[in-house]
């Protein structure tokens, strides 16, 4: 494999990129262990609160079902979660804070790939305090720096130049990504995307990206399995005049994006100015995420299960995971939002990746049962609505168009939906004009230290 600004000889990237993957997918494994660890003692546990799960998802304890939740318990877990992992990353690890992907991006375009070792551990636990504790933040945004964290570590245990440190610190990324999500492909596609907010990509690592996450994907799946992560029906598009609907739904999810990195943003911004100690500012991000949590509790932890939910509206499966009205998926998606905000912008420890799936599907999902009630004669599907907007959501906000048609794809097992997933995110990523949730993102190859001479 040869490129201008990064090169690495092909079998010797392979392996390398294979033993990346190895590790990553083990690190994926624990990391999924001690978040449901954390999950269980103390959402279950302590606030007697068992969020709903994706189908896929493993669950590695028993569900015990309690007469009602402790409301104080839900105020309380996601502040002090929150301020304990906040303290866990300033004393061993403070690259280790916020979002995990906006640092693995940084450290790609301006350390040369360089991520402390320590960051893996911290990470790992950081998060899983915070989300288990309740808060609202991603699982991505932690694989995808502990996996990147891998493929750095073995680039300087080998005492690898810069180009080939970058290269494996960004397969270790995909496979975190494509282990956890337990798709593969997009994990690939994803970590050649993530780094430009423009549309450019980074081809020199597709293929050492595509080995390292088949193997992650490969050693997760044999711990937690091989299904998808979510079900749905098997949705088909056979009308071309639904692209109508459909092109009003990428205008919804793009404006959807945008509020989400406005309050994003805001938030953010907010936090700095509060002065108080650096670790204090999650735990209070974090009572704010418990107050919302008190009224609208499909909003604490990662909210896969609400995805599932959403995928799951005006079908049978309904009645498997529970139905969702249009009010309150139009709450979860609001609620979803400034949650993660106040849990990740405030420097808890998680990812705004997920979040943008689970917003993404509660706004699809309502703008399905919006449009069928306004048209009943169109025969739209609400559920495949959530599908095609989560791609739109990601896409839009996240800036992955492609990353984002395949991962929906892989996650649900259903690809019956690609051409109004490609036809949505592609309006979607247009009319998002550059705007990102990644201030780490640079616009093209061009703007980016790694390429430059």
């Amino acid at each position: 494999m040869a490129g201008e600004g990064l090169s690495v000889k092909t079998g010797r990237a392979l392996s390398l990129c294979a033993l990346t993957g190895l590790a990553a997918g083990l690190a994926a494994a624990g990391f999924y262990w001690l978040l449901e660890s954390a999950r269980y003692y103390l959402m279950e546990g302590l606030a007697h609160y068992a969020p709903p799960l994706a189908a896929g998802e493993t669950a590695l304890y028993p569900v015990v079902c309690h007469a009602e939740r402790l409301r104080w318990a839900l105020l309380a877990l996601p502040a002090l979660g929150a301020a304990a992992g906040a303290l866990l990353v300033k004393f061993f690890a403070p690259t280790a804070g916020g979002h995990g992907t906006d640092a693995a991006i940084h450290a790609y375009h301006r350390d040369e790939g360089r991520i402390p070792f320590a960051v893996i551990p911290v990470k790992a636990v950081a998060s899983a305090l915070v989300i288990g504790s309740g808060g609202s933040a991603g699982c991505e945004g932690p694989v995808t720096q502990i996996g990147a964290g891998c493929g750095s570590a073995l680039a300087g245990l080998l005492k690898l130049d810069a180009a080939e440190r970058r290269i494996l610190m960004a397969a270790g990324l995909a496979a975190g990504v494509g282990a956890l999500f337990r798709a593969p492909l997009a994990g690939a596609i994803f970590a050649a995307e993530i780094f430009y907010s423009g549309l450019d990509i980074e081809y020199e690592i597709m293929m050492p990206s595509l080995v390292a996450s088949t193997v992650a994907y490969t050693v997760f799946a044999l711990f937690f399995g091989w299904q998808p992560l979510f079900i749905m029906p098997e949705y088909t598009f056979e009308d071309p005049l639904k692209l109508l609907p459909y092109l009003l739904l990428a205008l919804v999810v793009a404006l959807g994006a945008k509020f989400y990195i406005l309050v994003f943003r805001q938030v953010e911004s907010a936090s700095r100015a509060w002065q108080v100690p650096a670790w204090v500012k999650p735990g209070i991000g974090g009572l704010l995420t418990g107050l919302i949590g008190v009224f609208l509790p499909q909003v604490l932890g990662s909210g896969y299960g609400i995805i599932q939910q959403a995928l799951a509206v005006n079908s049978p499966l309904a009645e498997r995971f529970g139905g969702l009205s249009l009010g309150l998926l139009l709450l979860i998606f609001f609620g979803k939002i400034f949650a993660t905000a106040f849990t990740v912008a405030s420097g808890g420890s998680g990812g705004v990746f997920g979040p943008a799936l689970v917003s993404g599907a509660a706004l699809g999902a309502a703008t399905g049962v919006a449009l069928t009630r306004l048209f009943p004669g169109l025969d739209l599907n609400p559920g495949a609505f959530a599908l095609v907007g989560m791609a739109g959501f990601l896409a839009a906000s996240v800036r992955v168009p492609i990353a984002a048609i395949i991962m929906v794809s892989e996650i649900t097992g259903n690809h019956s939906l690609l051409l109004p997933s490609m036809w949505v995110c592609g309006v979607a990523y247009w009319l998002g004009n550059g705007w990102t949730i990644y201030r780490s993102q640079v616009r093209t190859r061009d703007c980016s230290p790694a390429h430059m001479r």
